[in-house]
């Protein structure tokens, strides 16, 4: 015995969201989509022409399927046919990939996204699923939609500029002794600009042109070949000062995309080469890749950015500026691991911000050890003292102040330094291992005094049992995400190209991620459909379903009747 199946039977059409389980992710996409106020849709209205997809509508798919991991258009697209949920969230709607790829990489969208994080981090705070105590903030490289072979490097342009300039200079005074061309002026004798080598390239192009209408006027054969030997001087120098100059624009060019990075993509310029991970060829290959930052509390995502370098460190004040500016007001303690660890960092979050930094620095685990404790060599463990500002070394020899000592690196960031040094180290059996000093010179220290004090406050915060406690949070909240990104949602590689457009991406990995953590907590709470009937996922379909056939059968007539 089977059950009725007869496909040419009629079916009515019913609301999908029967279909759907109780707490699906795609009422959570359509709540988070929802609570976007009207107001940020305002910029997509168009007055003319046929009228668009609603915005809302466009988010709502475009969400669902990056939760599917689903991140190419034809496939959404697809998923329109084929997904209850899809079909659901778009009400019948079938905008095609065209459609869809134009949508997420609209420059609106990205204040869309922005306005969803900010909705859905309320939400939480409402549900009491985050404290709002403290933020953790780490960050992760993902490859970018570039060719893998495709890059410039900044020292390799700059060597060949210079060989340029000299090769260009050079001949140019072979141009002048050879009295080809009078001399121009120059803004500098170093280097020609770009527009004196366009005014040197016209002036040759004059020139030839003077012995071109000189050719065409003589008939005399010897004459004419005389004149062309000596019109091919003036071509060939033509020929190199026109290779200089695009040579010279390319250059300039390429220095005005590098900005403040040492490398790029040729296929996609806003990425830079840098050292992933997953190094699949095993060989320590760089990538064209970014540097996503991300703030999270409670393994969900609350805030983002994308940046072009590949150190942490430089990142973390702009992360912070972004949260302050765009999405919220910074908690108490803000966590985060060696990485971010720098003078320029403590004092931002300590002096500016008002704020508890629970971050690391560089040789904090190190410095814990028992063998660095016990390695009388190292500075650290040297005896101060205080009234007469002297270090004592291993061989008992004092180092006195001597004098103070500024660095500025190559960012522009100057740190003090107080110059130790000692009486005399001449003869000193321990000198081999205390210092790599020249013979004849003695051992100094460098001691950079609020760095020292910035590192002393952050081992007592981090040994203090509250405080101590958060940063051992960390890893299980912040890391995560990352591994659920790339190993569960399997978004490995941007599928666009240019910063504006990564941003908005990464953006909708994000909320998806979110959005399927959100989901797998709701579907682990008891649901009670008693006390709120109309709520999403609850049984309100039910009495929908009886009405519709009460009122089918009410106006069903027998055919019995009609005889």
């Amino acid at each position: 015995m089977f059950k009725n199946y007869n496909i040419n039977q009629v079916v009515l059409p019913l609301d999908l969201e029967i279909k759907l389980d109780k707490n699906d992710i795609a009422y959570a996409v359509n709540d988070v989509v929802t609570q976007i106020p009207e107001e940020a849709f305002a910029a997509f209205s168009r007055e003319t022409g046929c009228p668009a997809y609603h915005p809302q509508m466009m988010m709502k798919i475009i969400l669902c399927a990056y939760t599917q991991s689903v991140f190419s258009g034809r496939k959404m697209e697809g998923l329109l046919k084929d997904s209850v949920r899809m079909m659901w969230l778009a009400q019948g709607y079938e905008p095609s990939y065209r459609t869809i790829n134009r949508f997420r990489v609209h420059p609106e969208v990205k204040e869309l996204l922005r306005q969803c994080f900010v909705q859905f981090r309320c939400q939480l705070v409402e549900e009491k699923q985050i404290d709002e105590e403290a933020i953790f903030i780490d960050g992760t490289k993902i490859e970018a939609n570039a060719n893998k072979f495709t890059f410039v490097w900044r020292k390799s342009v700059e060597r060949y500029s210079a060989n340029l300039v000299e090769k260009s200079n050079q001949m140019y005074d072979e141009l002048l002794e050879k009295e080809i061309l009078p001399e121009i002026e120059r803004e500098s004798l170093e280097e020609l600009s770009t527009k004196e080598l366009e005014k040197v390239v016209e002036q040759l192009d004059g020139k030839v042109e003077a012995y071109d209408k000189k050719i065409e006027a003589s008939e005399d054969v010897s004459a004419r070949k005389k004149l062309r030997s000596d019109r091919k001087a003036p071509k060939q120098y033509r020929k190199q000062f026109k290779d200089y100059l695009a040579r010279k624009q390319k250059y300039q060019k390429d220095m005005e995309i590098f900005g403040e990075r040492n490398s790029y993509s040729k296929t996609d310029h806003d990425a830079t080469f840098m050292r992933m991970k997953d190094d699949y060829m095993k060989n320590g290959q760089l990538k064209a890749g970014y540097n996503v930052q991300a703030a999270t509390e409670g393994q969900y995502v609350l805030a983002y950015d994308v940046f072009p370098n590949p150190t942490d460190t430089r990142t973390f004040i702009p992360f912070l500026d972004n949260i302050e500016n765009n999405y919220f007001k910074l908690p108490k303690h803000i966590v985060a691991d060696a990485g971010y660890g720098s003078e320029q960092n403590y004092e931002d979050v300590i002096e500016n911000r008002k704020r508890t930094p629970l971050i690391t620095y560089n040789q904090y685990r190190k410095e814990k050890k028992k063998k660095h404790k016990n390695n009388a060599f190292h500075t650290a463990n040297w005896e101060y003292n205080n009234e007469d500002d002297t270090f004592t070394c291993p061989n008992g020899k004092q180092l006195m102040f001597s004098h103070m000592s500024n660095r500025t690196d190559k960012y522009g960031l100057t740190r003090s330094f107080k110059v130790y040094e000692s009486e005399d180290c001449s003869g000193c059996p321990l000198r081999s291992q205390c210092t790599k000093a020249k013979e004849g010179n003695n051992r100094r220290i460098y001691y950079n005094e609020k760095w020292e004090q910035q590192k002393e406050y952050i081992k007592q915060l981090l040994s203090e049992e509250k405080t101590g406690e958060i940063y051992g949070n960390r890893k299980i909240d912040v890391e995560p995400v990352f591994g659920f990104l790339k190993a569960n949602l399997c978004f490995t590689r941007m599928s666009v190209r240019g910063k504006e457009k990564v941003e908005s991406e990464i953006g909708f990995a994000f909320m998806a991620v979110n959005l399927r953590k959100y989901t797998a907590m709701k579907t682990k709470q008891p649901l009670d459909n008693q006390d709120n009937p109309t709520k999403n996922g609850s049984d309100h379909q039910k009495p929908m379903i009886r009405t519709i056939f009460k009122l089918f059968l009410a106006s069903y007539v027998p055919a019995s009747s009609f005889f």
